[in-house]
């Protein structure tokens, strides 16, 4: 569950959020309220499911220290996990202030992401001086005895950068992947990564990247991934179905966002079908498994003249299938 309800201080090319400079999310009190009656219900009904209450679409919350605590009381991953994008730039007696905060209020570990060396970082992240804050801050969070980590998507316009951005940002906790088509991911479709491009990697950047996770789309269908077996619901409240939330019972609720996974997978065929039917098997490509069949099933509906909700939007009520 999420509320979409604090804005974020860059607009980057590549959000899976699709930020537009307006929060879509429901009243953070009144999305507190929920979650709590939610949780509450979860534990005690079905003890045995995972819940996670978060909110974006930045972590630049007015009351962060607040927001972080209510987190806790839920056992909520963004309680001790914390992505660092899109956060305000602070002075360095700010960063200091910054990093006592989350310390002292159980958070332990901090995320970040680069998306090349300097310049481009800042120019894909839609902010001066981006770059630069997030090497501060990651620093003054080691320094307090934080764990960080950082991950590079990887693309056609900034293969050439990360061997020197490696040497810069250092590879302690960093991974490089290739980033999904969803939210505004789609616009980078032009920029994919292909394989013979991994070339310009040297060994000890190439070893960032999980092959296993990443392969070309040829690969895929040489050797194709499972047929998901479980599914997360996820529920988004926003300022237009709050209140139809709050008048339902929780378990309404949960089998509202089971019959919109169901409606919409239901219509799609198997995985192998899906890559029978679009692969290129000399594709090279870049994919993670879960990008690539999203990318078949929207051109299988497409195809068919369906026009199913979209449980895979995360800025809406929806579902992943994993």
């Amino acid at each position: 569950m999420k509320t979409l309800c604090v804005p974020c201080a860059c607009h980057c090319r590549y959000c899976l959020l699709s930020w537009d400079g307006r929060t879509i999310g429901a009243d953070w009190e009144r999305s507190r309220a929920y979650a709590a009656r939610f949780e509450e219900w979860i534990r005690r009904e079905r003890p045995d499911t995972r819940f996670h209450f978060s909110f974006g679409y930045s972590m630049e919350h007015p009351r962060l220290a607040e927001a972080i605590d209510f987190l806790h009381s839920l056992d909520s991953v963004g309680a001790t996990f914390l992505h660092c994008d899109g956060l305000r730039v602070r002075s360095a007696s700010g960063t200091a202030s910054l990093v006592q905060l989350l310390r002292e209020h159980g958070v332990r570990h901090l995320h970040f992401t680069f998306y090349g060396e300097s310049d481009y970082h800042d120019r894909f992240a839609g902010r001066k001086g981006d770059f630069e804050w997030l090497l501060r801050l990651r620093e003054a969070a080691r320094r307090a005895g934080l764990e960080t980590s950082a991950g590079v998507p990887l693309n056609r316009e900034n293969i050439g950068q990360i061997n020197g951005l490696l040497e810069t940002v250092g590879t302690e906790g960093l991974r490089l992947f290739v980033p999904h088509a969803e939210g505004r991911g789609a616009l980078l479709e032009a920029i994919r990564l292909r394989k013979s491009e991994l070339s310009q990697l040297n060994d000890k950047s190439l070893a960032l990247l999980n092959r296993r996770l990443y392969r070309s789309e040829a690969e895929w269908i040489a050797e194709p991934p499972p047929e998901p077996e479980n599914r997360s619901l996820l529920l988004s409240l926003t300022q237009e179905n709050i209140a139809r939330f709050e008048q339902m019972d929780v378990a309404a609720v949960i089998a509202r966002c089971e019959e919109l996974d169901e409606a919409y997978y239901g219509l799609l065929p198997p995985s192998q079908e899906l890559l029978r039917l679009y692969g290129d098997s000399k594709g090279e490509r870049l994919f993670g498994a879960r990008d690539l069949l999203a990318r078949y099933q929207k051109q299988w509906l497409k195809d068919r003249g369906y026009h199913p909700y979209d449980v895979t939007d995360e800025r809406q009520c929806g579902s992943r299938r994993f």
